[in-house]
């Protein structure tokens, strides 16, 4: 049976504009948005967008912020599952509901808008059947009674649209977050319930990115893999490969989906100094004689 989740969250209403047919990417839409159009910044003004973790890279670099700041300024966490995986949404305004980088002009970060945005009015349906290891692609056709733009006489393939859009670069970065999420839903119950921690650690390696870069750099991390110094100073410089080493990372610790070589002795050494915190928090518990 295939999982199909709508990873993008394209619809910014609480009805549901989502036309219920699948399509593939040669199919033809009639859109186009342009300014001066009647319902020109009406979809900014009532959002409700999930952030990639790419768009999140590109959007803290364009604002001159580290992650950690971003997310506080700017987004607000919500669940993808209940106890389970966190996602990232877009902050509005205050007391209200449009985008804060809305303008009278249009976007005011156009050139790193997020994937939701790009796609509109398409909306992004990834997939994996249960015995695939990678996702595939489909798209559905969101119409909302707002939106004038349909009416406009210009046919499109989606295909020529995401080309547009510059979606292929944004799938692409995204694809081995999709491809974790997706497994972990299409798992279920099979993974067990995640611990507060590899909840805390998927949260930390996709959305904040820099502060990933600290625990990438730190001893205990090089302690534990052996990762070529080359590749780590890669890391230390490139936000894009440090994302793409999130995923991998996260398979491995999630999934058990070995791909980074760990050294000799360090899962020993890790047990021995867990065991060690629960004595010492342990004997912090025992009553002493003047209690």
């Amino acid at each position: 049976m295939d999982k199909i989740t709508n990873l993008i969250g394209a619809s910014p209403f609480p009805q549901n504009p989502v036309v219920p047919r699948m399509l593939e990417g040669s199919a033809t839409i009639r859109f186009r948005c342009r300014k001066g159009i009647a319902c020109w910044n009406a979809c900014c003004g009532n959002i409700d967008i999930a952030l990639t973790p790419y768009d999140i890279l590109r959007l803290k670099r364009r604002l001159g912020l580290t992650s950690s700041e971003f997310l506080v300024q700017y987004t607000l966490p919500y669940e993808m599952e209940k106890d389970g995986i966190t996602g990232v949404k877009l902050k509005p305004v205050e007391n209200g509901s449009a985008c804060r980088f809305m303008t009278a002009d249009g976007c005011d970060v156009y050139s790193d808008r997020p994937t939701a945005c790009r796609y509109y009015p398409v909306a992004l349906l990834s997939m994996r059947r249960q015995d695939e290891y990678t996702d595939r692609s489909s798209y559905a056709l969101v119409k909302e009674d707002h939106c004038l733009g349909h009416n406009e006489p210009r046919p499109v393939t989606i295909d020529e649209y995401r080309k547009e859009q510059g979606l292929d670069e944004y799938d692409e970065l995204a694809r081995g977050w999709r491809q974790l999420i997706l497994k972990k839903k299409s798992s279920g119950p099979t993974v067990g319930k995640p611990s507060k921690r590899s909840l805390q650690l998927f949260f930390m390696a996709c959305y904040d990115l820099d502060r990933f870069r600290e625990f990438v750099a730190s001893p205990g991390f090089r302690e534990a893999y052996d990762i070529e110094p080359a590749f780590m100073e890669r890391l230390g410089a490139d936000d894009v490969e440090l994302m793409q080493f999130a995923f991998r990372f996260l398979r491995q610790v999630m999934f058990g989906e070995e791909s980074l070589k760990m050294k000799a002795g360090a899962v020993e050494k890790r047990l021995a100094r867990k065991r060690e915190r629960e004595e010492q928090a342990g004997s912090k518990d025992v009553p002493t004689g003047g209690e």
